[in-house]
């Protein structure tokens, strides 16, 4: 038997191929970064051709770093940034656009009108969605709307859609010889067009936003053993490899964490914050402002659905210090600067960059940073960003604690950021539960090679995979109940001076 499973983890500021053995031990990686495009205020976009290429290199690299062949490799999985949409033509294999980045505000007045229009409750309940920027159906909508021929294309089923999953994966398989044109239910339940019990897409909602169903991809479970075909052996793997495994990030996070039991959370830190709780066959339709998802789907059994709670801004928010402040040249420097001081010196940052996502979803909300003394310093404000990023996350947990019923006995955490101690033992000492470290922080990777793996036998069952997990570090709390009290009240004074600040169009 092959001894690895590779996965491509398609990120929003990076791609990366990470390799895997049967321990879940990091063997080997290679990621390379892309360029973040920044045409107008609120419009992100990222090139999908650079994207593929960046995937391609990672890939051969990594494997030749540790003289690798396509034969030592048991399967393969995806897990990409979700609501990324690229649309690309079938007979050239060039994209109409660049990708529009789930950060990108550019579709406020389509998510405004449906809001109008009384067709957000329909979305909220077949799609467990929101009308917003941040989903992918708006996203298509503007393409088609936008760009010359595209609408046309899409009608004749020449044009195709996918998030990046799909986008990589019809490269994978062969592009213009033969790709296929899937996703899997995680994906397909961030675009506002698939119904969350049917696990179809839904004529409906796509009537909403003027898309031919033609052009959507084949919805696939997030892992099963033929689903997805194979790696072209013309391909950076060098040799046909069975791809068996797609998820959205956030998804297979959860799956990295083993969170595969209701009630089981996780909550990854990267550009934004993704916490997901495992609620099992139960879909909970969310009364405050949460996100109703497929958790996963593993081969022919049932969904395991998931109420998440969706941060723009918390990693990107230490970038902001460093590249447009300049208070630091490394964003690991913000831990030390941070730690030059006690407290916020009354300063809490609202890094509300692209509007608010959960539990507010405003879009008419932008960045502020209030409670500003002379006695304030730049320690102040990056202890106040990694404040903010814990507060944000705070807010999540409350509503999923009123939503569900559960409240958390700890925190599994993962992701880059999870590397800043002060910043585990704020969250901790803000939450007043214990946050946990798993010793392999990037999670994200490692669950797409578990579901992957477990598509072929490779691992046996989730059993296996529990027994694969062990912590790293653990941050207990250490604030008293009045001091995080009053954090958390001043916090939620400051988010209230963001709001309405721009008109957002019908």
């Amino acid at each position: 038997m092959a001894d690895f499973v590779g996965a491509l983890d398609q990120g929003t500021t990076s791609t990366r191929f990470m390799i895997f053995d049967h321990d879940g031990n990091e063997v080997g990686r290679c990621q390379l970064e892309h360029e973040q495009i920044l045409p107008r205020a609120g419009w992100v976009e990222h090139s999908p051709v650079e994207i593929w290429d960046r995937a391609a290199t990672a890939i051969r690299s990594a494997m030749a770093a540790h003289g690798l062949s396509a034969s030592d490799f048991a399967a393969c999985g995806i897990t990409n940034q979700r609501e990324t949409t690229v649309i690309w033509n079938r007979r050239t294999g060039l994209p109409y656009h660049n990708a529009i980045v789930w950060q990108d505000t550019r579709t406020d007045g389509i998510a405004a009108a449906l809001e109008r229009e009384g067709k957000g409750e329909v979305i909220r309940h077949r799609a467990g969605l929101p009308p917003a920027t941040y989903f992918s159906g708006g996203k298509i909508q503007w393409v088609l709307d936008n760009v010359p021929g595209a609408r046309r294309d899409a009608e004749a089923g020449d044009a195709l859609f996918g998030n990046t999953d799909s986008w990589l994966a019809w490269n994978l398989t062969g592009g213009l010889d033969g790709g296929r044109h899937v996703t899997d239910v995680t994906n397909a339940s961030r675009t506002m067009l698939m119904d969350l019990e049917s696990l179809d897409w839904d004529d409906e909602l796509l009537s909403f936003f003027g898309i031919p169903r033609r052009m959507l991809p084949e919805i696939h479970s997030s892992s099963e053993p033929d689903g997805y075909g194979e790696v072209a052996s013309t391909g950076p793997l060098g040799g046909p490899v069975p791809l068996t495994a797609i998820l959205g990030d956030q998804h297979a996070a959860t799956v990295g964490q083993v969170c595969f039991a209701p009630g089981e959370a996780k909550n990854t830190y990267g550009t934004g914050n993704f916490l997901l709780m495992n609620t099992g066959s139960e879909l909970i339709r969310s009364a405050r402002g949460l996100l109703s998802t497929v958790a996963y789907r593993f081969g022919d059994g049932p969904p395991a659905y998931a109420l998440e709670g969706s941060i723009a801004v918390t990693g990107s928010a230490v970038q902001w210090l460093r590249d447009q402040l300049g208070i630091i040249t490394d964003a690991a420097q913000v831990e030390a600067l941070a730690r030059q001081v006690d407290d916020n010196g009354g300063v809490y940052f609202v890094p509300a960059f692209s509007g608010l996502f959960a539990p507010y979803w405003r879009s008419d909300a932008r960045g502020a940073i209030v409670g500003l003394s002379r006695y304030d310093t730049a320690a102040h404000l990056a202890r106040a960003t990694l404040e903010a990023i814990c507060y944000q996350s705070r807010d999540v947990v409350e509503a999923m604690a009123e939503d569900s019923g559960v409240h958390l006995e700890v925190l599994k955490v993962d992701g880059g950021v999870t590397a800043n101690a002060l910043c585990m033992q704020v969250q901790a000492d803000v939450l007043g539960v214990p946050v946990s470290r798993p010793v392999v922080a990037e999670t994200t990777a490692l669950g797409a090679a578990y579901a992957a793996g477990l598509a072929v036998g490779f691992w046996g069952s989730t059993d296996e995979l529990r027994r694969n997990w062990h912590e790293g570090a653990r941050f207990e709390p250490a604030w008293t109940a009045e001091r995080r009290d009053a954090g958390y009240a001043g916090w939620k004074k400051a988010v209230a001076r963001t709001l309405d600040w721009v008109d957002v169009e019908g």
